[in-house]
């Protein structure tokens, strides 16, 4: 894997070919798509993993999906920042590179624990891609389509995300390595037309990055992810639940405190001064939660309740992905220039919402899929298709170029903590599911739970982001720098 990738940085030394906004869209959006679809595609996998696996605990197989979430989420920002100071198109290729590598490996893994290791070096291929290639799409995307630009990669990315049950469950009828075999042609067509096709652009000076403030949110991430993952089994008032709790909020204090006082922090709190990124990153947070939550129970769902297979549950929940992309570029750039972002993000939240409510006011043990999960499904795609490409072009609108890699990794940080929690908490509620008739009362009380999540993510958005027009201003004002923001 190392001789790999160090061919694939002497590969990127030679000058490609000249390249247009739309090839290199192509491009670095196949990047996004392997990171973005990994990250989903393994929760159809689940129950087929835990058969060939011989696992029986929810919990520990829940690691697959939240050691690469929260891994990714830690090294998004120092991975990103480390990326700013050298060529974004090489930065790309060495990510893209370990993440196929990493994706091999996780197909032949042998066990669980083999394969958690194995989604971490996932992880770290996919933090490293990730920055770099909205970097990239930005250096060569002129600056009045840059917000067009974004809204694409973004909706790319959670087309990608919600595809992943589908084209999970068309994978799984083979076998569930396959969800991770998929990733090395891709990856290596990328690799290609990467090395021959995208620009070089050049790093900039930048402080070395907090390597020690990255571990520390990874425990502290991690720690919390499994308190609320394992609580139930261990009691909530045992010693180990305690002591989970405690490292994580101790680490977490220790990260807030460095941040404010390390010369180069993982988060700098000055970004969070630019108008629309704080408020943007809030709703990132919240509703990722969600979000998370809202995949894998359905999936599960399908499969441990009403018996479906992969293949039918991914094909019963196709029309959610399908909205995605209609959404976003019907409605969402529409509705951003009309009312603003924050009206923007709470119409989508509360869109979501509704999808999740009907699933808990309608499901029963017995299936129904038109009058049980189809309008569920169809409203939880439109609000997914309103609500994160406008986090992700709000939070970037006003970033100033030297720190569009860090802006944007930080606002993804924060949506992967945001998933693994929503996961842990998931799993949490689900932990006390025996039998189809409680399964469906527990299923109820997870779905009301992320219907409350969304509806809190919408409130936030409306609250901080309401009257706010920068995503318009963007096209007429230069971006301000983080230390001297412009006014909301």
């Amino acid at each position: 894997m190392v001789l790999a990738i160090r061919n694939i940085s002497q590969l990127s030394e030679s000058t490609p070919a000249p390249s247009s906004p739309r090839a290199v869209w192509a491009i670095v959006c196949a990047g996004v798509v392997l990171a973005s679809l990994d990250l989903f595609i393994v929760n159809i996998a689940l129950p087929a993993m835990a058969r060939d696996l011989h696992q029986t605990s929810l919990g520990q197989l829940s690691w697959v999906l939240n050691a690469y979430a929260i891994v990714y989420a830690a090294a998004l920002v120092l991975l990103g920042r480390l990326a700013e100071g050298r060529r974004r198109d090489r930065a790309y290729l060495v990510g893209v590179g370990l993440f196929t590598a990493a994706s091999a490996a996780c197909g032949a893994a042998p066990s669980l624990p083999v394969l958690v290791a194995c989604r971490v070096l996932q992880a770290l291929g996919a933090a490293l891609l990730t920055p770099t290639s909205l970097s990239l799409l930005l250096a060569t995307t002129p600056a009045e389509r840059r917000q067009r630009a974004v809204r694409a990669w973004t909706a790319t990315g959670g087309l990608a995300a919600a595809l992943g049950p589908v084209v999970g469950g068309l994978l799984v009828a083979l076998s569930w390595r396959w969800v991770f075999f998929v990733n090395v042609p891709i990856g290596a067509l990328a690799l290609l037309l990467g090395w021959r096709w995208l620009p070089h652009v050049p790093g900039h000076a930048v402080p070395r990055p907090d390597a020690l403030g990255a571990l520390l949110v990874t425990v502290g991430t991690g720690a919390l992810s499994l308190a609320v993952v394992e609580g139930d089994g261990w009691g909530w008032t045992s010693w180990p639940t305690l002591a989970a709790i405690f490292a994580s909020l101790s680490t977490l204090a220790l990260f807030a405190r460095r941040c404010r006082r390390h010369p180069a922090p993982l988060v700098e709190p000055r970004l969070f001064l630019v108008p629309g990124f704080r408020g943007a990153s809030l709703v990132g947070l919240a509703f990722s939660g969600s979000f998370g939550a809202m995949l894998l129970s359905r999936v599960l769902w399908c499969q441990d309740v009403w018996g479906w297979s992969a293949l039918v549950t991914g094909l019963g929940l196709a029309p959610g992905p399908l909205m995605v992309p209609l959404v976003s570029s019907l409605l969402a750039g529409r509705a951003i220039q009309r009312w603003g972002p924050g009206p923007t993000v709470a119409a989508g939240c509360a869109l979501f919402a509704a999808g999740v409510l009907w699933w808990a006011l309608a499901v029963g043990p017995k299936p129904d899929y038109v009058g049980d999960l189809l309008g569920g499904t169809i409203l939880t795609g439109a609000g997914v298709g309103l609500t994160l490409p406008t986090v992700m072009a709000t939070a970037t609108s006003r970033l100033p170029g030297s720190a569009l890699s860090t802006g944007s990794a930080l606002v993804n940080m924060l949506r992967q903590v945001g998933l693994a929690l929503g996961v842990a908490l998931l799993v949490a509620i689900l932990g006390a599911s025996r039998g189809a008739g409680s399964a469906a009362a527990t299923y109820r009380l997870a779905w009301f739970v992320v219907a409350g999540g969304a509806l809190l993510a919408g409130a936030v958005g409306l609250t901080v982001l309401a009257g706010w027009r920068g995503v318009e201003r963007q096209r007429r004002a230069p971006a301000s720098s983080p230390a001297e923001p412009s006014a909301p």
